[in-house]
């Protein structure tokens, strides 16, 4: 869990620092362990192998006890992902080492997941946040759901073959790292099959319904990143794309992260993507975001600067975020990239990606019969939804920029007693929490704004 100092010096000396104040002291290594747990307890979900069921909780109770972690609740259920196997909820107090008990449990169980991490700062509780790149490391394979367990009503549940390609793109996922290019995938024939069943549905409806933004980049991916019918494009491919238009990457996961660890990864423009196809079965159905979700509904819109700088806008304000603050964020989320609906040259066009890629919702959500209102954060950011059915109600901004700004607006309402800036040369997030960093901000605003100034009076003359 933590990372080890370079020395034992080192050790002694950053030992005390507090989160926020890490990036004023240590500007390059990572070599700093994060701070001690907060008065919020940390939630952890495992389930252990079917040959180690007997007896599993007593010598998983017994690890906890080496390590002098404290329980405050414990909890058991029959798993949803094997019907033979029970799987335990352990709610942990602070204190012990519980990085040592996470270790283990990764490694002895079948499915292992922690719902919550949080640290303490002197100013009181801050959830914990990467402020570097390379921490994304720290949460990708830390996946709530969907991976290579299905659940009982999964389409693919009782197909073997199928079970087997997820836990092969899991195992891709799982060993991926910062820097690595992703891994390029051979997929099989039934798989290129779906795609193209979904591919050609979808194309046929982007001209009329899409966005002009993703109607526009569209080709462009045919032409750089191998989107066709008979082939499914590679990841790696896609991500070199989208870096030369704005900076974004591509990063695969397993299956669903927590709202907070994927909303963290927007902040990099980071998004974290799925490699796996949904099932033969059902072409046009998915209970989970699937490749074709990912880089037919995401991947367009994440090529456009505007958008691009939108998403950033949502993942930044999420950093060190209260809890209640990232469930209204998600749900901003949800509403603008998922299922969001803008005006453009009079009409109603779609720019979500649970709506680009959906069949049938794309044409619903437009067909009048759906409720539409304003795009207004803090009136969206309650709406409840459903997640297995077509909206109830969806959102319309005047355009992305218009979004931006109320989205920036709304963050100011984030209680945090600090700002956070992304810096692009160094791939780390800057912690404003002082006079002299906002000083010497203002001081690189001023070269460029002079920068901005000199190249206008060489077009006057």
């Amino acid at each position: 869990m933590y990372a080890k100092p370079k020395t034992e010096t080192m050790k002694e000396d950053v030992s005390n620092i507090s989160l926020l104040d890490m990036p004023k002291l240590i500007h390059g290594g990572n070599y700093i362990k994060e701070g001690n747990d907060s008065a919020k307890s940390t939630c952890l979900i495992f389930s252990p192998k079917e040959e180690d069921s007997v007896g599993a909780l007593g010598r998983y109770l017994q690890l906890f006890s080496e390590h002098e972690v404290n329980l405050l609740h414990i909890e058991s259920r029959s798993s949803l992902r094997h019907t033979e196997v029970y799987e335990f909820m352990v709610e942990c107090a602070p204190g012990g080492n519980l990085g040592a008990v996470v270790d283990t449990l990764r490694e002895q169980c079948s499915y292992f997941s922690i719902i919550s991490r949080n640290h303490k700062d002197n100013m009181g509780t801050v959830p914990w946040f990467p402020q570097r790149i390379r921490d994304l490391d720290k949460f990708a394979n830390q996946i709530l759901s969907c991976g290579e367990e299905l659940d009982s009503d999964h389409p693919g549940f009782t197909d073997p073959v199928y079970r087997q390609r997820r836990k092969y793109f899991a195992d891709l996922a799982a060993n991926y790292k910062h820097g690595q290019p992703i891994p390029r995938v051979e997929y099989t024939k039934e798989e290129v099959g779906t795609w193209g069943v979904v591919f050609r549905n979808l194309t046929k409806l982007y001209p009329k319904y899409a966005c002009k933004e993703h109607n526009y980049v569209f080709p462009l991916l045919i032409e750089n990143c191998g989107y066709r019918e008979d082939n499914i494009p590679q990841l790696d491919d896609i991500s070199t794309f989208l870096k030369d238009c704005t900076g974004f990457s591509l990063r695969p996961v397993a299956g669903l992260l927590s709202s907070r660890d994927f909303l963290a990864g927007l902040a990099f423009r980071v998004f974290h993507c799925t490699q796996y196809i949904r099932h033969r079965s059902k072409p046009l159905y998915t209970p989970e975001p699937d490749i074709c979700h990912e880089v037919l509904g995401h991947v367009p819109l994440f090529a456009d600067p505007s958008f691009a700088q939108f998403c950033q806008v949502v993942g930044l304000a999420s950093l060190g975020a209260p809890d209640e603050y990232i469930e209204k964020l998600s749900t901003c989320f949800w509403f603008t990239v998922e299922y969001g609906i803008c005006q453009q040259n009079g009409e109603l066009k779609a720019y979500g990606a649970g709506l680009l890629s959906s069949f049938g919702e794309l044409e619903y959500c437009l067909s009048g019969k759906a409720e539409l209102r304003p795009f207004e954060p803090a009136k969206t950011s309650l709406q409840k939804y459903p997640i297995t059915e077509y909206q109830p109600v969806y959102f319309v901004a005047e355009d992305f920029e218009d979004a931006k700004q109320k989205m920036i607006k709304f963050a100011e309402s984030i209680p945090r007693k600090f700002g956070a800036r992304y810096d692009p040369y160094t791939q780390s997030i800057h912690i404003i929490d002082s006079k002299h960093q906002i000083e010497d901000l203002i001081h690189n605003v001023n070269q460029e704004v002079q920068i901005l100034m000199d190249a206008l009076k060489k077009l006057k003359q």
